[in-house]
């Protein structure tokens, strides 16, 4: 009979957290129980006419169908220089300092090979997204958490990091703004991370998946837009929050050119690249109008009043967020994040992810996603107040 036991990386691995709220919502939906998930950041909005049209042209070309190129279509890189010019002022070769990524979470994942040898040091945001962890799990490195820390809006302390982790460190992963905290980056954050990069020689990865995803006038940067980030950091840009379009998979890597040119000397070896209809419909999105990312945004704040609104009702007193898709709010006095979103389940049929499974930082907390349309996310409060309030 043949050997089916996972290897020892894999069998480290925890169950991908949200393949298990899937099939939580799937076990109450077959017992005929009307649940509503607030739990998964899908977003439940259209992706933008004009990208679907351009990949309805590209899929009807017929040279799209052959293989792509690991470094992408010259009218994808070029497309991304153009956007990162325009929208952050940061000057990005198309030829050297952007490549495409079939998703931030591949790309993320891929990094961890590319860079991490056994018993490297990975450094990564806690709470964080579990790519962070699970990426240098399975590359045979040892992820170090840092801790998000509320009093200092959600970001970790850089001087508690020991000498010793710095010293052995080949990546650092950063996110802001922030899943799941909602946190954006405070001024002079990111400075003080490209200083402590520099003296120790890492390199920082920034997953900026939410930069078009804000409100209340607030508008992220880039963390290549700080001096000397480009020297010592990439930044992963999705298009799947900002675009409508997680089921794309498309995103890029940008910015040093000896760590993209690493990265893709990997890539070469594992998969065939981008879908190039994909690459071209990416472009027409980078390169579409801004309308109707602010028409999204402007909904995206009308759901959040409603949650944050809602909560306090039931007395979880919470700021609403200035970016993301997400409200990240404590649980109430004497329950864990892991209780708390239990009962919500069973006395209310609503499920929210517990702030624990994006790790130990995050218990306390729960998180709360935005992308439920709105008459649905209306009767998931109506519940939260009914059985909580």
């Amino acid at each position: 009979m043949a050997r089916t036991d996972p290897s020892n990386r894999l069998a480290a691995m925890p169950p991908y957290m949200f393949a298990e709220l899937e099939r939580r919502i799937a076990d109450k939906k077959a017992s005929g129980i009307d649940v509503i998930s607030l739990g998964i950041g899908d977003p439940d909005l259209s992706t933008y006419p004009h990208v679907v049209e351009a990949m309805q042209a590209a899929v009807a070309a017929n040279d799209n169908q052959k293989y792509p190129s690991n470094r992408g279509r010259a009218e994808f890189r070029q497309a991304f220089a153009d956007f990162y010019d325009r929208r952050f002022g940061v000057a990005i070769d198309p030829e050297t300092e952007v490549i495409p990524a079939i998703g931030a979470k591949e790309c993320i994942y891929h990094l961890c090979f590319a860079f991490c040898d056994p018993g490297d040091v990975v450094l990564a945001s806690d709470p964080g997204y579990p790519v962070y962890t699970g990426g240098p799990i399975l590359a045979g490195a040892n992820p170090i958490v840092l801790p998000l820390v509320p009093e200092l809006d959600f970001t970790p302390d850089l001087e508690a990091i020991s000498t010793a982790h710095l010293e052995a460190a080949t990546l650092m992963f950063l996110n802001y703004p922030n899943n799941p905290t909602g946190a954006i980056a405070p001024a002079g954050f990111f400075e003080r991370v490209v200083e402590l990069a520099h003296r120790y020689q890492f390199l920082v990865v920034h997953d900026n998946a939410y930069s078009e995803t804000t409100y209340d006038g607030y508008v992220a940067p880039s963390f290549l837009a700080t001096p000397g980030a480009k020297d010592v950091g990439v930044e992963v840009f999705s298009l799947s929050k900002g675009f409508n379009m997680t089921g794309w998979r498309c995103a890029a890597i940008l910015g040093n050119a000896a760590a993209i040119s690493t990265y893709w000397r990997l890539k070469t070896n594992v998969d065939s690249g981008l879908f190039e209809a994909v690459q071209l419909a990416g472009a027409a999105a980078l390169n579409g109008p801004r309308a109707p990312i602010e028409a999204m945004n402007e909904i995206y704040a009308r759901r959040r009043d409603l949650v944050v609104g809602a909560l306090a009702d039931i007395g979880v007193t919470v700021a609403a967020p200035k970016g993301t898709i997400y409200v990240w709010a404590p649980v109430p006095v004497g329950q864990t994040s892991s209780s708390f979103a239990e009962r919500l389940l069973e006395q209310a049929a609503v499920i929210v992810s517990p702030g624990s499974m994006y790790g130990p930082s995050g218990e306390g907390f729960f998180r709360i996603s935005l992308t439920t349309p709105d008459d649905r996310l209306a009767e998931a409060v109506e519940r939260l107040r009914e059985h909580l309030g």
